[in-house]
């Protein structure tokens, strides 16, 4: 309302309503999140590298503050169970992110980063779990210190390189 000058009835006659504009900001959110993580994933020479940075993004500020923030994403499902709308944005936004981890996943396969005998998709959505994990857990207060040994050692169990995957784990 700042940055426009509309009022609040302004503001939602122009996007249609509350829920409309929340939607409209979550997509907006989404495909910037998608762009950014098709962007790191591209970009990285290695792409169990990437695949370790977005693991780690949760804890990477010291201060704790995404961690604590929270993403908008994850924090727009706990309303998905009352919100049939929601939910299919949710679910739309989370197979994306899937699929990106998969295409990253593959390539690491290639690049022999990580065991070719792990499948792919059942990979990307463990890695899109790990990754919340610390987030949720940050918004209740838990700080950096103690979160960054967990996304740790998530990144050691996920992204274990072929030959200790074929040693026993």
């Amino acid at each position: 309302m700042r940055v426009s000058g509309l009022g609040k009835g302004s503001l939602y006659a122009t996007f249609g309503g509350k829920h409309e504009l929340f939607l409209r900001a979550l997509r907006r959110y989404v495909d910037a999140l998608d762009a950014a993580l098709r962007e790191s994933f591209a970009s990285a020479p290695r792409a169990v590298d990437a695949l370790r940075d977005y693991l780690m993004m949760p804890v990477g500020d010291p201060a704790g503050a995404a961690a604590r923030r929270g993403c908008f994403l994850a924090n727009s499902t706990e309303l998905a169970a009352a919100d049939p709308v929601l939910a299919t944005e949710a679910g739309r936004a989370y197979e994306s992110i899937t699929a990106l981890l998969r295409e990253c996943v593959v390539r690491a396969q290639e690049e022999g980063g990580l065991s070719t005998q792990r499948d792919p998709t059942e990979t990307a959505r463990a890695l899109l779990a790990a990754w919340q994990d610390p987030t949720f857990i940050g918004r209740s207060g838990m700080d950096v210190k103690t979160l960054a040994p967990t996304a740790r050692s998530l990144v050691a169990q996920l992204l274990q390189a072929p030959d200790s995957v074929s040693a026993g784990g």
